[in-house]
C-alpha cells in the first residue's frame, strides 16, 4: 500500500528527499501516552488551573504594583507569560527536560505553547513533527484550556513572523485533543467586582493594607478569594497574617464583631462552608459570610454548628449579631 505523504514530500523526483509520513490522530500512540500521563498526574485539572492562576498573579505582582488586570501589564510582561507558564508547569509536575522540545512526558518530547488569546499559539519550525501542549487562559472570562496536537506543516498558517513562528489554522484546530476545554479558572475576584465596590476596597494610600483587607471581606461574600487577591489588596509582605486571628484590628476578629466569618482552606472550615450551603474554599483561598444564630424562622436554611450553636447565612432581613469564633484547624485539607 502506498504511504500517505505530507505536502513536503510531493517532490518525488528528488531521490534523497526525506519522507514524512502523515500519522492520523487515531493511530498516534505517542499522543495517547502523553494524554494518559497528564491525566494520571492531574485527573481533574485543578493543579493545572492553579499553576495558571498563580502565574497570572506572579505577572500582575499585585503586592508591589496594586495591579489586578491583564490589560495593566506591559507588553514585555505579556510576552514573558509563555515562558513563565512553561517553567511553572515543569516545576509543578516535575517534567523531565526534553531532548529537542521543552519537556519529556511519558518519555516523549513535548513542546509547551501558551497564549492568553485562544488560538494564537506561536509554533516554531523545529516543533514540526512533535507533540505540542497548547495552553490558553483568559482571566476576563475565568476560563482556561489545554490540549495536545501533533504539529504538521499542513495545519500551520503559511505566513510567518521574523522568528519564523507560525499559528495553527483555525480550520485545523479540530485536530487538537483537548484535555480540558473552557474549564474554570480560579476567579480573580478584584477584576470581576463592580467598579464602585472595587473602589471601596482599594483605599488609596500607604499603610492602608489592613483597612483594604477588612473591606474586601466586609463587602465580598460567598466567593472564593485567592491569595493573589489578598496580596493585591494588602500590598504588604505579611498579607496572610492580616486575615488570621491576632490583634483586634485583623480581619477575622475585627469582622467577627460585625457578624462576619472568614473561612479558610482547612478541613474544619471546609466542613462548615459545605454545611452552610455556600462556596467551599480550596487551597490558599478564603470565603466570607455574614451569619446569624439559627432561629425558628430560619427553618429550611442550611446550617452549620460552630462553637456549640447552629448558625445560618444571614439575609438582608436578619439584624447583625456577633459571629462565633471559628475552630482552630485540626488538620489542613489544602492550605
Amino acid at each position: 500500500m502506498r504511504r500517505p505523504l505530507t505536502k513536503t514530500a510531493d517532490r518525488t523526483l528528488l531521490p534523497d528527499l526525506e519522507i514524512h509520513v502523515t500519522v492520523p490522530y487515531a493511530s498516534d500512540d505517542e499522543l495517547e501516552r502523553v494524554k494518559a500521563e497528564l491525566y494520571l498526574l492531574d485527573p481533574t485539572g485543578e493543579r493545572f488551573a492553579a499553576v495558571l492562576r498563580n502565574t497570572i498573579d506572579q505577572l500582575l505582582n499585585g503586592e508591589v504594583t496594586g495591579r489586578y488586570a491583564w490589560a495593566e501589564l506591559f507588553k514585555t510582561e505579556k510576552t514573558h507569560a509563555g515562558t513563565m507558564v512553561e517553567i511553572n508547569l515543569q516545576r509543578e509536575f516535575r517534567f523531565a527536560d526534553g531532548q529537542l522540545m521543552d519537556y519529556q512526558i511519558a518519555g516523549i518530547d513535548v513542546d509547551c505553547k501558551y497564549s492568553q488569546k485562544f488560538g494564537a499559539w506561536m509554533i516554531p519550525p523545529e516543533a514540526v513533527g512533535h507533540i505540542c501542549l497548547v495552553v490558553s487562559a483568559d482571566d476576563d472570562r475565568s476560563r482556561w484550556s489545554a490540549g495536545l496536537v501533533r504539529i504538521r506543516e499542513e495545519i500551520l498558517n503559511s505566513g510567518s513572523n521574523r522568528d519564523l513562528k507560525l499559528t495553527i489554522k483555525a480550520e485545523h484546530r479540530d485536530q487538537i485533543v483537548w484535555l480540558w476545554r473552557d474549564a474554570e479558572l480560579p476567579e480573580n475576584v478584584l477584576l470581576h467586582l463592580d467598579s464602585d465596590v472595587r473602589a471601596r476596597i482599594l483605599i488609596p494610600g500607604t499603610g492602608k493594607g489592613q483597612a483594604r483587607l477588612n473591606q474586601l471581606f466586609r463587602l465580598v461574600h460567598d466567593r472564593r478569594i485567592g491569595r493573589g487577591v489578598v496580596r493585591t489588596a494588602a500590598q504588604q509582605v505579611d498579607y496572610m497574617a492580616r486575615v488570621r486571628e491576632g490583634s483586634k484590628s485583623r480581619a477575622r476578629p475585627k469582622l467577627r464583631t460585625e457578624g462576619i466569618i472568614i473561612l479558610g482552606g482547612y478541613q474544619a472550615h471546609q466542613e462548615i462552608a459545605a454545611a452552610l450551603g455556600g462556596s467551599v474554599p480550596k487551597q490558599g483561598e478564603f470565603v466570607a459570610h455574614r451569619v446569624v444564630e439559627a432561629r425558628p424562622e430560619h427553618l429550611g436554611r442550611p446550617r452549620a454548628q460552630i462553637a456549640g450553636k447552629d448558625w445560618v447565612i444571614a439575609d438582608a432581613g436578619d439584624p447583625p449579631e456577633e459571629a462565633p469564633k471559628l475552630p482552630d484547624p485540626q488538620r489542613k485539607a489544602a492550605s
